[in-house]
């Protein structure tokens, strides 16, 4: 049975149907008593939203995308989570998305987030070619990339700057002592990857003597929680069989390589950091934790998703404004997985 209209409550109210619109719709200019008595009216007669029929009125669902490339990545959970903070302040829910990297799923689920009319995106695209995202540029949705860019720089964008965090890591080995240094990426198809090796290059190539080799895996085996963890130990492992050639010290791309580079030296029956110093580009709560503690740099992911919802939501409430790019800083976090500094070790005893 069809629940009562905006007519039917108009009538019962005593009131014109575009006051019941605009105190049902949230748009306010209704004074209290009218307000006060559209909401009883509708609350006897049993009306409920239609959310469907709001989206085709209004052309924009209380909704916005969140399109992400791994779910079970810490990092991107964090993210989503501040999303959604940020989202339920105005009002909005969250459609969250999760691609595995892969153009096809990334496709289809811009593909509904467009049919549901969502009021604007947040994405991490799974490439930088604008390509993939041209139908969001032409149904006219706001947009905003997280974590990566978009070549052109279409859309406003909220990144880290991965470079100089990947520098910070090594310039931090190199420091104690370390000259040929290993470099876990898993895979630089993605943009943040690429950055990141890019910083531990100019690292090494400002110390004489220093080298780097550095160990990739395919795509494929760098999505999912349990698939990147297995990677990182597989090309840990590779590298600690290497004898008297192996690097003294290992940077990780991300938290998820770094476990399981964790995993692979525990296996081998080796030490951090006697065997094998490690640092990774990521934090988790129990990395601070485990015996050392490990050095990291850490990604404020919950200013990451605030910031990106906020940002989304200027686009949304302001269209014409100009494009932004905001660039935040990771955090070096020393522990002890290097080691004491070389310094340290010379210091005379003080008893």
């Amino acid at each position: 049975m069809a629940g009562p209209t905006y007519q039917d409550i108009g009538r019962r109210a005593g009131v014109s149907t575009a006051t019941v619109s605009r105190v049902l719709s949230g748009k306010g200019g209704v004074r209290d008593e009218l307000a006060r008595r559209v909401e009883a009216t509708a609350a006897t007669l049993g009306y409920r939203s239609n959310r469907a029929a709001k989206t085709l009125r209004t052309q924009r669902a209380d909704a916005i995308g969140l399109v992400i490339s791994d779910v079970e990545n810490p990092f991107f959970a964090s993210i989503a989570r501040a999303v959604e903070t940020v989202a339920a302040k105005q009002g909005y829910a969250v459609l969250l998305c999760n691609t595995d990297e892969d153009l096809d799923q990334e496709a289809l689920y811009l593909d509904l987030l467009i049919g549901e009319s969502v009021a604007g995106v947040i994405i991490a695209p799974s490439t930088e070619e604008l390509g993939p995202l041209r139908q969001l540029v032409d149904a006219g949705i706001p947009t905003v990339t997280v974590d990566r860019k978009v070549a052109g720089d279409p859309f406003d964008a909220v990144l880290v700057d991965h470079r100089a965090g990947a520098r910070g890591l090594v310039e931090h080995l190199l420091d104690h002592g370390h000259r040929h240094i290993a470099a876990i990426m898993g895979t630089t198809a993605a943009t943040p990857s690429r950055e990141r090796l890019a910083g531990c290059r100019e690292a090494v190539e400002a110390v004489d003597g220093a080298r780097l080799t550095v160990y990739e895996g395919e795509l494929q085996d760098a999505v999912g929680a349990t698939r990147t963890m297995g990677l990182g130990e597989r090309l840990a492992l590779n590298l600690l069989d290497r004898g008297r050639d192996r690097p003294t010290a290992v940077f990780c791309a991300n938290n998820l390589l770094t476990q399981g580079a964790l995993r692979a030296v525990r296996r081998s029956g080796r030490r951090v950091p006697d065997d094998l110093a490690v640092v990774g580009f990521d934090d988790l709560p129990f990395f601070e934790l485990v015996d050392p503690p490990l050095t990291v740099a850490a990604q404020p992911t919950e200013q990451l998703g605030r910031l990106v919802a906020e940002v989304l939501f200027e686009r949304i409430f302001e269209p014409g404004r100009p494009l932004e790019v905001v660039v935040v800083d990771p955090e070096i976090q020393i522990r002890a997985s290097c080691g004491p500094h070389p310094e340290q070790l010379t210091s005379p005893s003080r008893g």
